[in-house]
C-alpha cells in the first residue's frame, strides 16, 4: 500500500499531461502566450513541457524516495521523464492538430534535469530532506 501511495502523485500527473497533450494549443487557451510576452527572448521556448516535466521529476523523485540523492538517482529521475516525454510525442501523433516535435523532448528533459538541478542548492536539499524524513 505504500508503494501505490508514494507513486499515486506521478501517475496523477502524467495523467495531466497526457490530457493535456490530447487538446489543441486552441483548447488549452493563450496563457502560455501570456508568459511569452512577459519574457520575449524565450520565444522559442516550450515553457509547457518544461514545468510540466519539472514537476513530473519531483513526483518521480518522491516515489522512488532513495536514501541519498546520488548522481545516479538523479539521472534516473531525469531518463524516467525523457522516456514519458517520449510517449507523450508519440500519443501527440495520434491528436489532430498536433505533431511530435524533438524540441517538445528538450524542454522536458531540461525541465527534469532543472528540477534534479535544484537539489543542489542547500536550503531545497534541506527541505526535502526534512520532508522525506517526516514521511519515512
Amino acid at each position: 500500500m505504500n508503494m501505490i501511495v508514494r507513486w499515486l502523485p506521478s501517475v496523477l500527473w502524467m495523467a495531466v499531461i497526457f490530457y493535456l497533450s490530447s487538446r489543441t494549443g486552441d483548447d488549452l487557451g493563450g496563457w502560455l502566450d501570456e508568459i511569452r510576452l512577459i519574457i520575449p527572448s524565450m520565444e522559442g521556448f516550450d515553457w509547457g513541457h518544461f514545468v510540466s516535466y519539472f514537476i513530473l521529476a519531483w513526483t518521480y523523485l518522491w516515489a522512488l524516495r532513495p536514501k541519498r540523492l546520488t548522481f545516479l538517482v538523479k539521472f534516473t529521475v531525469v531518463l524516467l521523464c525523457l522516456l514519458y516525454g517520449v510517449t507523450d510525442e508519440y500519443h501527440q501523433s495520434f491528436v489532430p492538430g498536433r505533431t511530435p516535435d524533438v524540441m517538445d523532448i528538450r524542454n522536458d528533459g531540461i525541465g527534469a534535469a532543472l528540477a534534479m538541478l535544484a537539489l543542489s542548492l542547500p536550503f531545497v536539499r534541506r527541505a526535502y530532506e526534512r520532508l522525506c524524513a517526516k514521511y519515512y
